[in-house]
């Protein structure tokens, strides 16, 4: 079994040899798998989008362009897009005290945006464990297509020790 740890703003397309796995914020991880054929992909993504359209390559720190990068590496494969299950994770407010009223946070802003682009290739989800306080742990299985998420949330800061005379 080859093991697999992504950084943020990096992807992996591997076989059902491979377990990939990675830590979660207000980042998304999106696991696409192709049951017949055991393949499968995941990201560890930052932000939705780029603000500029201008840049020479693609960019996996990016949703949109790490799951354009992980599905060329998949067609690559003879691995249509249609025929993967998608599953998301992640999204989590790693700063829930400094959040404003009506107002999306980025892991908010993440996990949306990783539906839309999941719609907009034809990509069925199949599961999803977003947002929440804290951090996931994620592990993806591309022999079985199973996925572990366990999300930690922020521990409270103990009470200050008094203070003895």
């Amino acid at each position: 079994m080859i093991e697999i740890f992504l950084q943020p703003g990096e992807y992996y397309v591997g076989d059902a040899n491979c377990r990939i796995r990675t830590l979660l914020g207000s980042c998304v991880s999106i696991t696409l798998w192709q049951p017949k054929r055991q393949i499968g992909a995941m990201s560890h993504f930052l932000l939705a989008s780029r603000l500029r359209a201008d840049a020479a390559a693609l960019d996996a720190r990016y949703g949109d362009e790490a799951l354009t990068l992980m599905l060329r590496d998949l067609a690559a494969q003879n691995v249509a897009a249609e025929d993967c299950q998608a599953k998301l994770f992640g999204g989590g407010n790693m700063f829930p005290k400094h959040a404003r009223a009506k107002q999306r946070n980025v892991g908010e802003q993440n996990g949306e945006a990783a539906r839309e682009f999941l719609r907009a290739h034809g990509i069925p989800l199949v599961s999803q464990s977003l947002y929440g306080v804290g951090h996931r742990t994620i592990i993806f299985d591309v022999n079985t297509g199973h996925v572990w998420s366990r999300q930690v949330k922020p521990k409270h800061p103990a009470a200050p020790e008094a203070r003895k005379p």
